[in-house]
């Protein structure tokens, strides 16, 4: 299998890394399919690989007294597995591919030694992780202040970043996840956003019609964790 080069690879944190710090990880990066359902890392399981999100979508789930919800959300912009980052193993929270697409895996160990060696590295994934935090924070707020339709909204402004495309294969499974509600709930929210023209809606697919509004659905709960994001890890 040939070694990913930097000019190849999709996935932002990769592209913003040093070519020293890219070398570091290069040789121990593995392509693998990103599978609908696929758990890539268990709650309190030890993790044994950290993926480079090239395409698709993997979600960060939490499991609650009233069921799963999702917490945060990883395309190419992003890592899957950051408590190797913070020198920990494992975590409560599962992580498992909603919308399929291919990775660059790395084992545990090979990232472990790579953050031992390198500074800069450890600089590089740090600020992705304070990314993350608000994107969580950002996640809380929404699902306090937010109707369903406005929280709806927010997903799907997530989503639609991460996949670079109007058509986006979400279910009312996903979706229910996503927001924390039961189905019903996610019929009637999508369909409020049907009738003001902002998606058009169909089995296993949403399609972005006005993203303009979208964000004005969605309010402040949406664009300050994409705006850190790229203060902390915009490409060089």
């Amino acid at each position: 299998m040939s070694q990913p080069q930097p000019s190849t690879v999709r996935n932002r944190l990769l592209r913003a890394l040093g070519s020293d710090d890219f070398a570091r990880l290069a040789l121990a990066l593995e392509r693998v399919p990103l599978t609908l359902g696929d758990i890539l890392i268990g709650p309190h399981r030890r993790i044994a690989y950290a993926y480079f999100v090239e395409e698709g979508i993997v979600s960060v789930v939490a499991d609650t007294a009233e069921g799963r919800i999702e917490i945060g959300i990883t395309g190419f912009e992003g890592l899957v597995g950051t408590p190797l980052v913070l020198s920990t193993d494992r975590t409560p929270h599962m992580a498992i591919v909603q919308v399929e697409g291919a990775a660059l895996r790395l084992p545990a160990d090979a990232l472990r030694a790579a953050l031992t060696d390198s500074p800069t590295l450890r600089g590089v994934l740090g600020r992705y992780v304070q990314s993350l935090i608000v994107q969580v924070g950002q996640t809380v707020h929404a699902g306090r202040d937010l109707t369903v339709e406005g929280r709806l909204a927010h997903w799907i402004l997530m989503t639609h970043d991460r996949l670079g495309r109007d058509e986006l294969p979400l279910t009312h499974e996903f979706l229910s996840v996503m927001l924390g509600v039961r189905r019903p709930g996610v019929t009637a929210a999508t369909h409020t956003l049907e009738g003001n023209g902002l998606i058009t809606a169909r089995r296993g697919c949403i399609t972005v019609r006005d993203r303009e509004k979208l964000e004005e659905m969605a309010g402040d709960t949406y664009g300050v964790a994409e705006a850190e994001y790229e203060r902390l890890l915009t490409d060089e």
